[in-house]
C-alpha cells in the first residue's frame, strides 16, 4: 500500500497487509523500521488513537490536517475535518492564553453500520 494513496492512518500491519496485496514482499520489521525512518525525517506522522495500536499517515503540508472518528465496535477508523471545530480551538488557545503548535480531537462511539447490526 503506496503511503501517498492513503486517505487517512494505517497500522504497520495494515500497510504490510497492502503491500503483500500488491504483490510486494517485505518483512514486517522492515515496514517498522521504515515508518520509524519516515516519523524522524517528518515525512510521515505517529498517530495514537488510545487503543495501543500506533498508526501511520503521510505528513501534510503548512500544517493541514484532520481528525479521527474510532468505532469502539469493528475498530474502523475514518478522517473527518471540522471548520467549526478548529475555530472553537483557536477560541479555547487564546482563551487560556495558549498558543496552538498542534492539536488531536479523537471521537469515539459505534459507527452506523455497527448501531445498525
Amino acid at each position: 500500500m503506496h503511503l501517498g494513496r492513503q486517505t487517512c492512518c494505517r497500522s504497520a500491519q495494515e500497510i504490510h497487509d497492502g503491500i503483500s496485496a500488491e504483490g510486494g514482499r517485505v518483512g514486517i520489521a522492515s515496514v517498522y523500521r521504515t515508518l520509524d525512518t519516515l516519523v524522524e525525517l517528518q515525512l510521515v506522522q505517529r498517530v495514537e488513537l488510545g487503543d495501543g495500536i500506533a498508526r501511520y499517515e503521510p505528513a501534510r503540508p503548512g500544517g493541514e490536517h484532520h481528525h479521527h472518528l474510532v468505532c469502539d465496535d469493528c475498530g474502523r477508523v475514518e478522517p473527518f475535518t471540522d471548520a467549526a471545530l478548529e475555530q472553537a480551538l483557536d477560541r479555547i488557545a487564546g482563551r487560556l492564553g495558549v498558543t496552538l503548535d498542534a492539536h488531536e480531537v479523537v471521537l469515539r462511539g459505534p459507527c452506523g453500520e455497527c448501531r445498525a447490526a
